[in-house]
């Protein structure tokens, strides 16, 4: 029985030392493969993302453009997959407030990753808005005095102005918009 013992509690230590050789070998191999911060990764995107249908929280996905390399080690080959969350979605308004779309990147071949945050937002309304409304109250002037001098071209600005700004606002959205194919460059924290 004696002999048991020994021969029980020597297998203890010896899988006792195993699994912590195993579990120190797998924490450094955990350590040598993560990305480190401050690197560059450039991400070309697999669908179009739209400020107009996306929602905050839901992943994109996308391939890396170049390697990724710590020392000597290559951490991601170009043409890895690569995963990321949408930060902030908002649709445009119609005549104000452009769409915004916000990006992150939270893994990189597997490897999780925690990288600064994209922006990109919608083309601004006024200069498409001034050009409609502006345009609308032209043409209205124009039509007005033609058809009843001075008075009807005061008539037609105001009628031209208003035509304008019901164009403005049935074709007035700027949605942020990143097509498929799109380069993005993140950094990781």
């Amino acid at each position: 029985m004696h002999r048991l013992k020994k021969i029980v509690t020597r297998t203890a230590v010896v899988w006792t030392m195993a699994i912590l050789a195993v579990t120190a070998y797998s924490q450094e191999t955990a350590a040598s493969s993560q990305i480190p911060s401050g690197t560059k990764l450039t991400v070309r995107t697999t669908t179009e993302l739209s400020s107009a249908t996306a929602e905050a929280g839901q992943t994109w996905s996308g391939t890396l453009v170049n390697e990724i390399r710590s020392g000597n080690k290559v951490l991601a080959p170009a043409g890895s997959s690569v995963s990321g969350t949408i930060l902030e979605a908002k649709s445009s308004g119609r005549l104000h407030k452009p769409g915004i779309l916000s990006l992150q990147v939270t893994s990189v071949n597997g490897i999780p990753v925690n990288t600064d945050t994209l922006t990109r937002d919608g083309e601004g309304h006024t200069k498409s808005n001034v050009a409609k409304i502006g345009g609308g109250a032209a043409a209205g002037a124009i039509l007005g005095g033609l058809i009843g001098g001075g008075k009807g071209a005061a008539i037609g600005t105001l009628a031209g102005a208003g035509a304008g700004t019901a164009g403005a606002a049935a074709t007035g959205k700027r949605e942020a918009k990143i097509t498929a194919e799109t380069a993005l460059t993140f950094t990781v924290q």
